[in-house]
């Protein structure tokens, strides 16, 4: 199997997929899947981008809105996470999974799938110690704090990926993990990106919950983006242990490495994307503590055994298929031909794959809860330090193109 990675999309659909076009006809090759590491930016229309945490004058359309409205179709199945550069009002619909558009599937705020005999798991949103530890409450529309801390991730959904037992083949981040660069060439790094070269000293360059999952996980390949150049690692989990090959790539610009093409043994194709038991016993058994206010999960009540819960999604799916629920659209789509649509949507929409989904597992639907609704737990609430706030973590979407013209070929994987 033949798998294009790619770094950060900024919503360059077009771009990215007929450079992988372009590299089939030229290598007569085929490439089966497409991953994507984060800032997708599944922008439907012009109220999306109100959602979008980047500066007015770098809010564009781009090319997404033709794969929503059907006037084009991605000539590849995509599966993507969530970056820090998102229409977060629309992956909130989709906070379990689902299609964003036909052939383009978002993994949810963390999530599981099989393609084929590959497993691929992933983990949506940057880290920031102040916001991990509280529940999901920012709901759309956001002000200037929370458009910038839903797309933060959170204990909650770290904890659900540290319960997989069985093995990952693919996992993706948008940030890297912690501590990544001691498994590469980082004096080489620096050289081309100097401003990292005191957090990479001190230990500070990456997330800590992705390194947390990287040591659990031991997943044989680990893509991310986010910071905007490549870099590959080489994990060793212990002596003798597993190997985890560690790739960052670039966003998508001409000239960057943005793309890498890397080949997984797997079963004899036709491929296609499907749930993963394992990944559904997990979100049933965590669903009841989903915390949706500033308070956090308290996992005192999630019964960990999962054999029985395994054998009821088994059920569930010999009697319903592996696939996920169809693609529905659930807001406008942009006509440059019309005047454009501004506005804001009055009532934030259930997605009808959610709902399936949800029903599948026989699990009530959260999403438009109150995140002000009184808390009625008899446990206290997990301590927060710092509270709520913005973060300074940001890399910045504009960031200045160092000159990369002697730039070494990092290992291949």
């Amino acid at each position: 199997m033949k798998i294009a990675v790619e770094g950060c999309m900024h919503g360059d659909l077009d771009s990215v997929y007929g450079t992988l076009q372009h590299l089939e006809k030229c290598q007569n090759t085929k490439i089966d899947l497409l991953l994507c590491c984060g800032d997708f930016q599944a922008v439907r229309n012009e109220c999306d981008l109100k959602s979008l945490n980047v500066p007015p004058k770098y809010r564009s359309m781009n090319s997404f809105w033709k794969y929503y409205s059907g006037a084009e179709v991605a000539p590849y199945p995509t599966i993507f996470i969530g970056g820090n550069h998102e229409a977060s009002n629309y992956l909130w619909e989709l906070y379990y999974g689902g299609w964003v558009a036909p052939n383009i599937y978002f993994l949810g705020a963390a999530g599981v799938v099989r393609f084929g005999n590959v497993r691929i798991g992933g983990l949506s949103g940057i880290y920031n110690g102040r916001d991990y530890k509280l529940g999901r409450f920012e709901r759309p529309p956001y002000d200037q704090s929370t458009i910038r801390s839903v797309y933060h991730v959170r204990e909650y959904d770290v904890r659900k990926l540290m319960e997989v037992k069985e093995p990952i083949d693919v996992f993706l981040s948008h940030d890297w993990p912690l501590r990544i660069t001691d498994y590469g060439h980082w004096k080489e790094l620096v050289r081309r990106k100097h401003y990292f070269k005191q957090e990479i000293e001190e230990k500070r360059l990456g997330s800590k919950a992705a390194a947390e999952l990287l040591e659990k996980l031991k997943p044989h390949y680990w893509f991310s983006a986010h910071l905007h150049c490549k870099f590959a690692a080489l994990v060793q989990h212990g002596e003798g242990g597993p190997l985890t090959k560690f790739l960052a790539l670039d966003k998508c610009i001409s000239g960057r490495d943005f793309l890498q093409i890397v080949e997984i043994e797997s079963d004899a194709g036709p491929y296609e994307i499907q749930y993963d038991e394992e990944w559904l016993a997990i979100t049933r058994k965590f669903n009841p503590v989903f915390p949706l206010t500033t308070k956090g999960a308290d996992f005192r009540g999630v019964n960990l055994e999962m054999e029985d819960c395994l054998e009821w999604v088994r059920s569930r799916l010999r009697e319903r298929g592996c696939k996920p629920f169809e693609f529905v659209r659930t807001a406008p789509c942009y006509d440059p031909s019309q005047s454009n649509f501004d506005g804001s949507l009055t009532v934030i929409p259930r997605n009808p794959q959610t709902e399936s989904f949800l029903q599948l597992l026989e699990l009530p639907y959260l999403l438009d809860s109150n995140p002000y609704a009184k808390d009625f737990s008899p446990y206290p609430s997990p301590s927060v330090k710092g509270g709520i706030s913005d973060d300074n973590e940001e890399i910045p979407i504009d960031d200045v193109d160092d000159d990369d013209d002697d730039d070494k070929e990092l290992p291949n994987l």
